[in-house]
């Protein structure tokens, strides 16, 4: 737990300093540019611009520990009550996103194991391999192309047609995003899948499973699987984080309203808070869930423990 501390502080430094190098002057992106120097000068003043950039580092952390994260210079909003606005969006889309991607990974590796060095072994692990070189953006564009404007069976962009708040127009929405973010975490959990279930393919106590006539999908499922299931886990856990973040590219390809979208416009916008902010906070959720995975491991194996 204390190991978060570091890495949230090293995370916030990094995002601090790259947003602030990036060419770009807020004050004058804020005024246009036929702005006054006296004007861009009181600017840079009331957003702080002109201190120490280590100041400026000081000041937001201490604003961000006092539950400030500062106000949006694009949309003049706080900035967390900004982030929690779409955030819901973006978790919709994650999780939906992590629950496809873990159960095609897990069955395609499950697959792969039990049919272990044959021709279906090495055919799905080829698309497998596939799918994790797949750049989702363009797999999303491929998506829209094909679904949406050549066969129309699916919406390309937004959470909900216009005039539309509908639980399954939203799902009709979400389909293609979704799929889009899953592919490549899915291709992941698959070959992890396979090389955790093969080592457990070999143990004694698989084969003494199969001597007493149990189904194979018993064997498979309910004994293998199990015991091969926390470096599984592991990398589920690791693979939702990476999906919070690479929902960014899926959110800006479809239009959805998530925090990926949000911090888009942020960055064209050279919003130091906004766009902080929003860094922070999915390092936060990141490091989280990472913890919450940790703590999970001693519910499926009651031979770790945790002092």
């Amino acid at each position: 737990m204390i190991a978060l501390i570091p890495v949230l502080l090293g995370v916030s430094i990094l995002t601090f300093s790259i947003i602030h190098l990036a060419p770009g002057d807020p004050a004058q992106i804020i005024l246009g540019p036929k702005a006054t120097e006296e004007a861009l000068r009181q600017m840079r003043e009331e957003l702080g611009l002109n201190l120490p950039i280590y100041q400026q580092y000081l000041n937001w952390m201490g604003n961000i520990l006092r539950g400030d994260w500062g106000r949006s210079i694009q949309m003049k909003m706080d900035v967390l009550p900004l982030i929690w606005g779409h955030f819901g969006a973006t978790i919709i889309l994650t999780m939906v996103s992590a629950v496809l991607a873990s159960l095609g990974g897990i069955v395609f590796g499950v697959t792969a194991a039990s049919k272990g060095y044959t021709f279906v072994d090495r055919f799905l692990m080829v698309l497998s391999l596939v799918g994790f070189c797949i750049p989702v953006f363009w797999l999303g564009v491929m998506l829209q192309i094909l679904f949406g404007l050549h066969w129309e069976w699916l919406p390309i962009s937004g959470m909900n047609s216009p005039g539309q708040t509908g639980f399954f127009d939203m799902i009709s929405h979400l389909i293609l995003p979704a799929v889009s973010l899953s592919v490549g975490s899915g291709a992941i959990i698959a070959r992890m899948t396979r090389s955790s279930m093969l080592e457990v393919l070999e143990q004694d106590f698989i084969r003494t499973a199969k001597a007493k006539g149990l189904r194979r999908w018993k064997v498979v499922y309910r004994h293998a699987l199990k015991n091969a299931f926390i470096p599984i886990l592991t990398v589920i856990g690791m693979e939702v984080g990476f999906l919070l973040a690479g929902a960014i590219l899926v959110e800006t390809v479809f239009s959805w309203p998530g925090i990926g979208t949000l911090m888009v416009k942020g960055i064209l916008a050279r919003d130091f808070p906004l766009v902080q902010g929003i860094v922070l906070f999915v390092a936060t959720t990141y490091v989280l869930l990472n913890l919450v995975v940790d703590i999970f491991y001693a519910y499926l194996d009651p031979r770790i423990k945790y002092n």
